[in-house]
């Protein structure tokens, strides 16, 4: 059967630096692939200069082959001059509306502010009174968790991406505003090592890795 499956990253490119190739793994099993950007990454940086993310993204999804990429608009690093439940009701909304079975959201103790307000608010419109949700994952970010202090990022779940990383990688690519020269780790080849590092603790080639935010088995079912 397949399932909806939904992406709640901060800034553009997060989607993919997290769980792009899971995505794409997902995508390839016929699951219906959304995700939420809920901040533009422009202003902060490029000021009035607009470097197109919105194209980027756009066209990073057609790579992965998710469905469909719903922008919410928060301007970057301004989540904290807002009330959770501003940044609450509209991620309500999309995932009301897909009523997806898994989620992989953004780690709430990345070095990145905004990060950490998002898997707040992520964490109430996703509570359990949302019937359909199975699983909430949070995932590492090249550049902000490792960053983050006191490191508290410990991975639980290991998604063997040794086929579909040069496709994560390709649609990476198409973010030319974000992507930086190696070893930064925000690199086409710092993401590669990184996939290896973390796929060789569990005998794969590559790997994407995930913390378990919840997991459950309703009406006597049990994890496949």
């Amino acid at each position: 059967m397949n399932k909806s499956v939904l992406i709640i990253a901060a800034h553009p490119d997060d989607e993919i630096l997290g769980c792009g190739g899971t995505a794409a793994l997902h995508a390839r099993d016929g699951d219906d692939v959304h995700s939420i950007i809920v901040c533009e990454g422009e202003s902060l940086r490029y000021g009035n200069v607009p470097v197109g993310q919105l194209e980027q993204a756009n066209a990073a999804a057609r790579h992965l082959n998710v469905k469909k990429v719903h922008w919410l608009g928060f301007r970057d690093q301004h989540l904290d001059t807002h009330t959770l439940i501003d940044i609450v009701t509209p991620l309500e909304h999309v995932v009301d509306e897909i009523q997806p079975s898994i989620v992989y959201c953004q780690f709430g103790g990345d070095i990145n502010r905004d990060h950490q307000i998002l898997f707040q608010a992520a964490l109430v419109a996703l509570r359990p009174t949302r019937a359909f949700l199975r699983s909430i994952y949070a995932f590492d970010t090249a550049s902000s968790t490792e960053w983050g202090y006191p490191r508290s990022f410990i991975p639980d779940t290991w998604i063997d991406i040794s086929e579909t990383l040069d496709q994560k990688l390709e649609a990476l690519s198409c973010y030319t505003s974000e992507l930086r020269e190696y070893p930064h780790p925000r690199s086409t080849d710092g993401l590669r090592g990184r996939a290896a590092g973390w796929g060789t603790q569990c005998c794969m080639k590559s790997a994407e890795v995930f913390m378990t935010i919840r997991s459950v088995y309703r009406n006597g079912n049990t994890p496949v």
